[in-house]
Order: C-alpha cells, then sequence, then structure tokens
C-alpha cells in the first residue's frame, strides 16, 4: 500500500510477502511532487471494493461502465491489475489499471518522428540504443477514472508519477515506457499532454481514442 501527502507526496516502502506477484509493484520509496491537494493512499482492489464500484463515478459514461460491470472480469482474467486511490474515510477517489504493453513504431517515417522527438528527451546514447529496438517494453494505464466529487486536486497526475516512479525503478522486467489510449477529447489530451506524454502517431487523430506514451 502506498500513501500520497499534500504538496509532498511520500510512497513508502512496503517489503513484498513471499507469494507477491508483479501485480503488487506500487511499492516506491520516496517522491515529491507539489500536485495533490488531499491524502490519500493506493491499493489493489479488494472484492469490497470492487462491490462498491456502483456509487463511484469519474464522469465518462465509457469508465463508469466498465469499473462498475466489467473491471473485476478482466483482473479475474489476468488481463489487468485494478488500483483504487482511498480516503481515511475508506472514500474510493480514484480508480485505475494497469497491463503489460510494447510501442511498437510501424512506418519507417513514424520511427524518425519518435526518434527525432526523444531527442529532445533524453542523452544521445538512449536516442542510439531506441534506435536499434524495433519495438519498446512498457506498462499501460488502460483505465485511469478521478471521482466527480474530487477532480482537479491533483489526484490523476500524482497516481502518474508513482507509476512512472515504480516502473523507472522496477528491476524484475524491462519498461522503457508509459503508454495510455486516451480518450479523444480536449480534456483527456490536454490532461496528457500536461504530464509529459506525447502522441505516438498522427494516424488515430480522428479516430475514439489516441495512442500516447511517456518516456520513463
Amino acid at each position: 500500500m502506498t500513501s500520497a501527502r499534500k504538496k509532498n507526496i511520500r510512497l513508502k516502502y512496503v517489503k513484498p510477502a513471499p507469494k507477491q506477484t508483479q501485480k503488487e509493484l506500487l511499492q516506491i520509496v520516496e517522491e515529491k511532487t507539489p500536485y495533490s491537494d488531499i491524502d490519500f493512499q493506493i491499493r489493489l482492489m479488494t472484492d469490497t471494493d470492487y462491490m462498491n464500484m456502483s456509487a463511484f463515478s469519474c464522469g465518462v459514461e465509457l469508465l463508469d461502465k466498465f469499473f462498475h460491470y466489467e473491471i473485476k472480469e478482466c483482473v479475474n482474467h489476468h488481463y489487468l491489475s485494478a488500483y483504487c486511490a482511498f480516503l481515511d474515510s475508506k472514500e474510493i477517489v480514484a480508480v485505475f489499471t494497469l497491463m503489460n504493453d510494447a510501442l511498437m513504431i510501424v512506418s519507417h517515417t513514424e520511427k524518425e518522428d519518435f526518434i527525432d522527438d526523444m531527442r529532445l528527451d533524453t542523452s544521445s546514447d538512449i536516442v542510439d540504443f531506441f534506435k536499434r529496438q524495433s519495438s519498446y517494453p512498457a506498462i499501460n494505464i488502460g483505465h485511469l477514472g478521478i471521482s466527480v466529487n474530487h477532480q482537479r486536486n491533483g489526484i490523476g497526475s500524482a497516481i502518474i508519477d508513482l507509476v512512472a516512479d515504480t516502473f523507472s525503478n522496477y528491476s524484475q522486467a524491462g519498461c522503457q515506457f508509459i503508454t495510455v489510449d486516451a480518450l479523444n477529447n480536449e480534456k483527456a489530451i490536454l490532461f496528457y499532454l500536461n504530464n509529459q506524454f506525447n502522441f505516438q502517431t498522427n494516424r488515430d487523430h480522428y479516430s475514439p481514442t489516441r495512442r500516447m506514451y511517456r518516456i520513463l
């Protein structure tokens, strides 16, 4: 379990139990960000959390439908891992899911654009290594919803930074990027752009979702 503090988010290390698996990854020592305006903690969702999902709404019908009716089945079939952020009062203020992924750059032109973008964000030796790769291991934030009662408090940004910090320090498997398939609306796109994500391609400009990535 991790905890987030107002103005200075502390993510306390929890020693893994013997049977813990890759699903239980949110165990990083400390991250300082000026984002969250409320205190919250994060845990893997429990059976009780799934039962209480009917009371949760992020204001996006598509996401709410997934959280209410589909998320537990996806977890049971090992398609994803589900986490929730909650207050001391036990109220759930955010839900998000994580999945293994790979960033695939299909065309030669897109690969050139991708490498050019990388030159702006990272060192030349890392860029040279990226040029030799045909795909890039990643962690995907499959769904991210913040309760309508707690939006614009920095919770979403704090969760993304937590995921970034966790997987940039994760040594059991390679992970170079965070990926998302963002809903293609102004609010969602601006949120991810403001959290250091870039568009993977322009071919999905008019699609329901936009493929985006953030380097770790």
